[in-house]
């Protein structure tokens, strides 16, 4: 696999915010699923979203 594979946006249905179980939005250039209640940023790596709070980045 590598950096460039594609996230299934069908994912977005299911997946929440670890910490509020708020909606995600994603972001395809920074390759982020972003949680606006949380002020949180999840990375995707591979396709495959880390939904894990001590991997997320802090945003705005």
């Amino acid at each position: 696999m590598n950096e460039t594979q594609s996230f299934d946006r069908r994912m977005l249905e299911a997946l929440v915010c670890p910490e509020t179980r708020a909606q995600l939005t994603y972001d395809a250039e920074a390759q982020e699923l972003i949680s606006k209640a949380a002020h949180l940023a999840y990375p995707i790596r591979n396709g495959i979203p880390i939904m894990l709070v001590d991997e997320a980045r802090k945003i705005e």
